[in-house]
């Protein structure tokens, strides 16, 4: 038959039965079933009667997880509307719906499954088909998916807490124990149909939880076929939303988060983690983890467990930050230099150069001394300290994790979690339209492309990525340049005598600062809006390439967003630290970007303030912007939501369409909020030597994150489908290597951008080398020896001010260069190769002590605790001995005596010891 006949039969809504055999042959040959449950052709053509969900009435009771029967528990809900009702004009698409979704839903009945629907009671318009799974498909695909459940209980000994004479302290910080009591504790095995006795089955109604059930209702409905078009295989529920199909796939929350179930059976999880968990009011309280699992399964615990674990680490940097802010706002009064800034008769005294040509003007050094005063808090030997313990932290964080993950790991039975299990996504299975022979089995399979074609597509995925990290460099060039624009304007205005008004400003707002917080704020916005463009491109570029597995599409996506996230969010950070200020040249030649705009130069104390009030505008600006989306979206479109689908308030709503009315969880809900705890750390750990609070202000964003997700995904969104996770993904290396960046740029930060070296450089040189008039231990005269001086007749005519005072023949700039009239003026000191020789042998020398410190830690801190280590090793040995009885008895059974009183075996005992 060709394609055009197919068309042909698809405009009268027939199903033709050769259609039909490669649907058939689809499902034998591309997807794993077990073949009990194997849709016939046959059996869904002539039996429809038996193939569609039964219709019923809506029983009345609001709180029922149950068909209508009362017996079959409910584990996913299918919404669709009512072709029956839809206008005239849109009736060919949705009798093309109605074609594939009968299809659908008769390959679901002949593998087990039981749908029964449900007209809404809201509207007339949709239907609810619910899915229930039987106990045989249950242990048949819990087998498939080799779920682990329990043989055993724990004989093992658990260690005592340390906390425990504590306890009448610490367990207000823990959830009420009355209400969500930790379950008796298993050893598990993957589940084994033909083993069921050795498994701890005490009913069969709660063996598998309804997570669980979930997941493997899902992972059915992912396989199902619905149509096959020539060569292109169609099958699965994801396609069928895209193709409003069906308007929406969920399993049901338990209750209402605010209130408990009529339902006796009912277990209220979900009231239970909004009281204990979610409400605001339990914020203080440590998270309940393994409820979180049962609940939503592992993939949103593991989620959960490690920003709870991020947040508790953080509250260590957080104290150690906020003791050396607190040091240096000590201190700020009584800094040397900070006070020669300040005193009128030296810093008063000191005339600087104009930093822009024409326009600027003289102005006095002790203009900036608020600034001087400010960059004191930051840049003091308090700093140096910390910077060295942030790097000893972020190690100690990684290893711990390792070992709280493992210890995960084994309660939540993720030890063995099996990858191979992972089907193909439904997207890659569709285009697979080529053949090619497997180079390991050598049996052809079909693939979307040939290699050529796979090139191609990787390569305009690559330049599409390039292209777009151009963009963002261009648009750092063009803060840049505002930032030349604007401090030139500053300059002239703030430091202008004629405006009176601008008088009380000027003690505290520089040109420095004035630049700094408005191109700050300009690049948050930048930032903001090219993340929102960047992402549908990620996205776009991703699904281009067509990744073979929902893994390795994560794992694509993850690396083009945070590649082009570390670039947006970090440049600027970069710019500030390492470039601006570095090659300004002096007055008398300076250095121009793009040969017309004059290179920024930083304030008289370095350039460190304008990066603490780069970070602090971006960490705070994203904390706001990142809680408002997450809050009051959902909750605004929610209520508009149940605003336009609201019915009379005497009718009782069902269950399922009460989560109908709330917000799907996007597929990328979980990757954006690892991104957006991964971009923190960081500005936690890249830049934290210039703003020490970061650690706080990390801390307190994740105190509100954890119960806004919390909140968010209990009361405003449907129940997530379970998925498993053995760890935190691709996020995981990506940690390390920032972790790894962070010591070096810390390092560069404390040698090239504050003024710590130069300082400490001139402290101890009075005994090698002194400079100036500097004879003894202390910071008297620095601020003098780091101003170079200029004369003004050496300006060019394109920098020369227009306005010179009578009373100048000299001004000062800051750098170490020789003065006018010297042999080699305006040429670099002894001094400045000192202080250069001096950056360089503390980087080396800091970089190779804390990264021998981080080895260190990494191989004392082993990766899974001892304990842990003897119960897998128990659960191991429980398993390998019931499936030695096991096979025992197997053996037993086919083990027949012959005539001759001999025993052998029979062609059955040996198919036993095969197996």
């Amino acid at each position: 038959m060709s394609n055009n006949d197919i068309h042909e039969m698809d405009s009268v809504f027939e199903t033709d039965e050769m259609e039909s055999d490669a649907v058939l042959g689809m499902i034998e040959e591309d997807v794993v079933y077990p073949q009990e449950f194997l849709p016939t052709y046959h059996s869904i053509k002539e039996g429809a009667a038996v193939t569609k969900a039964v219709l019923v009435e809506f029983n009345g009771k609001p709180d029922s997880l149950f068909f209508n029967d009362g017996v079959r528990r409910i584990d996913f809900i299918l919404v669709h509307g009512d072709e029956d009702k839809e206008d005239f004009d849109k009736r060919y698409t949705f009798q093309r719906h109605k074609k594939r979704r009968e299809y659908f839903e008769a390959s679901l009945m002949k593998m087990g499954m039981e749908l029964e629907a449900t007209k809404s009671v809201i509207d007339d318009k949709l239907l609810f088909v619910k899915v229930h799974m039987p106990w045989d498909v249950l242990c048949t695909y819990a087998e498939v998916l080799h779920i682990k459940l329990p043989i055993q209980p724990n004989d093992l000994s658990s260690q005592p807490s340390p906390w425990r004479f504590f306890s009448c302290i610490t367990k207000h910080f823990y959830p009420n124990k009355d209400l969500i009591t930790e379950d008796a504790e298993f050893f598990t095995a993957p589940f084994d149909k033909d083993r069921l006795e050795y498994f701890h089955v005490r009913d069969k109604d709660v063996f598998f939880t309804a997570s669980m059930r979930s997941r493997m209702a899902y992972y059915i409905l992912s396989r199902a076929p619905y149509e096959v078009r020539g060569n292109i295989k169609k099958f699965g529920i994801t396609k069928l939303l895209d193709g409003g199909v069906y308007k929406a796939a969920y399993p049901l929350h338990d209750c209402k988060f605010n209130t408990k179930s009529e339902e006796e059976s009912c277990p209220n999880e979900r009231f239970l983690l909004y009281k204990e968990w979610a409400h605001p009011k339990s914020f203080y309280k440590m998270q309940p983890l393994n409820h979180i699992r049962k609940y939503y399964g592992e993939k949103i615990g593991i989620y959960f467990a490690w920003l709870g674990f991020y947040t508790m680490m953080l509250a260590v940097a957080a104290i150690v930050g906020l003791g050396c802010f607190i040091y240096g706002y000590r201190t700020q009064e009584t800094s040397t230099w900070s006070m020669e800034v300040c005193n009128p008769d030296i810093g008063g005294n000191i005339v600087m150069c104009p930093q822009c040509d024409r326009e600027c003007k003289y102005w006095r050094l002790n203009s900036t001394c608020e600034a001087s005063k400010q960059l004191c808090i930051f840049d003091n030997f308090g700093t140096l300290v910390f910077a060295v313990f942030m790097s000893i932290w972020v190690t100690l964080f990684l290893e711990f994790w390792k070992r709280y993950q493992a210890e995960l790991e084994y309660t939540w039975d993720t030890v063995e979690f099996l990858e191979q299990e992972e089907q193909p996504r439904p997207e890659y299975e569709a285009k697979c339209t080529n053949e090619r022979k497997n180079p390991i089995t050598g049996v052809k399979e079909k693939v979307p492309f040939s290699a050529f074609g796979r090139c191609v597509r990787v390569s305009i995925g690559i330049w599409t990525v390039i292209f777009w990290i151009l963009l963002i460099l261009a648009s750092i060039v063009a803060i840049i340049v505002y930032r030349l624009a604007a401090f030139f304007a500053f300059s002239a205005e703030l430091r202008s005598q004629d405006l009176k008004e601008l008088e009380p400003l000027k003690e505290y707002v520089t040109p420095q600062m004035a630049t700094s917080v408005t191109a700050s704020l300009i690049s948050f916005v930048v930032i903001m809006i090219l993340n929102i463009l960047y992402e549908r491109v990620a996205i776009w570029i991703t699904d281009f390439e067509l990744p073979r597995t929902k893994t390795d599409y994560e794992n694509s996506l993850t690396l083009k967003m945070f590649l082009f996230q570390f670039i947006n969010y970090y440049s600027s950070c970069f710019y500030i630290a390492f470039a601006k200020g570095k090659a300004v040249g002096y007055p008398g030649n300076p250095v121009y970007l793009l040969g017309k705009y004059r290179n920024e130069e930083c304030d008289p104390g370095g350039c460190l303030i304008e990066l603490t009030t780069q970070l602090s505008i971006i960490m705070g600006g994203k904390a706001i912007w990142n809680n408002f989306q997450e809050v009051l979206l959902p909750w605004v479109k929610n209520m508009i939501f149940r605003y336009r689908t609201r019915g009379p308030s005497e009718k009782v709503i069902p269950r399922w369409e009460q989560d109908y009315q709330l917000q799907p969880f996007a597929k990328l809900g979980l990757f954006h909020e690892y991104l957006e705890m991964v971009i923190q750390f960081g500005f936690v750990t890249l830049f934290v030597v210039s703003f020490p609070l970061a650690p706080l202000l990390a801390l307190v964003n994740n105190l509100f994150e954890i119960r806004v997700d919390a909140w968010k995904i209990t009361t405003q969104f449907r129940r997530i489908v379970p998925e498993k996770a053995q760890d935190i993904g691709a996020w995981q290396p990506i940690l390390y290597s920032v972790a790894i960046l962070a010591v070096a740029t810390n390092a560069m930060i404390i040698a090239f951008t504050s003024d710590m070296i130069p300082r400490l450089v001139y402290y101890w040189s009075f005994s090698v080398y002194p400079y100036g008039d500097h004879y003894n231990n202390t910071m008297q005269g620095y601020i003098n020896s780091s101003l170079s001086i200029f004369n003004i007749n050496d300006f060019s005519n394109v920098s020369k001010p227009l306005k010179t005072p009578d009373n100048i023949t000299t001004c000062r700039y800051r750098d170490f260069r020789y003065s006018p009239g010297h042999p080699r003026q305006y040429e670099y000191t002894i001094y400045y190769w000192h202080v250069i020789a001096a950056k360089m042998a503390f980087i080396i020398v800091v970089e190779h002590i804390v990264y021998l410190t981080k080895f260190i830690l990494s191989y004392a801190i082993p990766d899974v605790s001892y304990a842990v280590r003897e119960q897998i090793k128990r659960e191991k040995y429980l398993t390998q001995v019931i499936l030695h009885e096991t096979n025992l008895k197997l053996v037993t059974k086919r083990l027949k005596p012959v005539d001759d009183g001999t025993a052998k075996y029979s062609k059955e005992m040996e198919l036993g010891f095969s197996e």
